[in-house]
């Protein structure tokens, strides 16, 4: 069964807890909880109880690998995939996501796919790398992943396809799943606009259906294929303006999904004025 879960980013700077409850107020399965330098989210016990008391299992992690976690578990590359690794197999996730590394990460580069694969190997979690995109600095495209931005160009068992970092590098999603075949294993549910060339310099995420990437083609030639991965959101809700708008697109993005794998929930109407109800009390 597809598992469908919202990442701990969508709220971001908020912190877990109030993912947690919004997660449940959408509907969704899960969590996917991207490592920051929040503690909690470094901390199984305290994700455990997260999980525990809002009866939302965490279904990923997604490796420290941005900018702002340059600290996180120290500096070396690898010790924060293994430490991320190690923090899925004990909150009972079977997927970790990790960005290609940085071009300056020489090391980490050319050894990438023999420590993803033993990584994977040692813990029993699957570890699914990302498709990113190309950096412009002053108009020019400049290599900031190495190998490079698309795993498909890797010897890598388990990928994850963001639909937000497809539009912005330019890369035709659907062709980019139909390329991943039976090693992509989890999605980031998101839209994208357009991408550097056509001037867009933002990694958007937005809701699906509100950019121009084919999401629904690409879920719906999953779904018809028997694909049986997880797919999370991970959507942009900084711009709400109240908690109520925020929770309004995390449903809008989760019944986007279920309508095409499925599974019916109540109206996003009848939901989100629940929803609201419980976070005024």
């Amino acid at each position: 069964m597809i598992s469908l879960g919202m990442s701990t980013s969508c709220v971001y700077p908020r912190g877990p807890e109030h993912a947690f409850q919004l997660a449940r107020q959408a509907g969704y399965d899960g969590l996917e909880v991207m490592v920051t330098n929040d503690p909690v989210t470094q901390d199984a016990d305290a994700l455990n109880a997260l999980a525990e008391r809002f009866g939302m299992p965490i279904l990923s992690i997604h490796a420290p690998v941005l900018l702002l976690t340059t600290f996180v578990w120290g500096r070396d590359p690898q010790v924060k995939l293994e430490k991320s690794a190690e923090l899925a197999a004990k909150v009972g996730a079977d997927t970790v996501v990790v960005h290609p590394p940085f071009r300056w990460q020489a090391g980490y580069a050319r050894n990438f796919e023999r420590i993803v694969r033993e990584t994977a190997a040692a813990s029993g979690v699957d570890i699914a790398v990302e498709n990113m995109f190309p950096w412009k600095v002053r108009g020019s495209s400049v290599k900031a992943y190495a190998p490079s931005p698309d795993p498909t160009d890797m010897d890598c068992d388990a990928m994850t396809l963001d639909f937000s970092h497809a539009a912005l590098s330019g890369a035709g999603s659907l062709e980019l799943a139909r390329r991943m075949g039976d090693r992509l294993r989890h999605i980031h549910l998101c839209d994208g606009s357009g991408s550097m060339d056509e001037g867009r310099v933002f990694d958007e995420h937005l809701v699906p259906g509100a950019g121009h990437e084919p999401v629904a083609e690409v879920l719906k030639m999953l779904i018809d294929s028997g694909w049986n991965g997880s797919i999370v959101a991970e959507v942009n809700t900084r711009k709400a303006r109240t908690e109520s708008e925020q929770l309004d697109l995390l449903i809008a993005t989760r019944l986007f999904a279920s309508r095409i794998i499925g599974r019916r929930r109540p109206s996003i109407r009848a939901r989100a004025r629940r929803a609201v109800a419980s976070l005024r009390r």
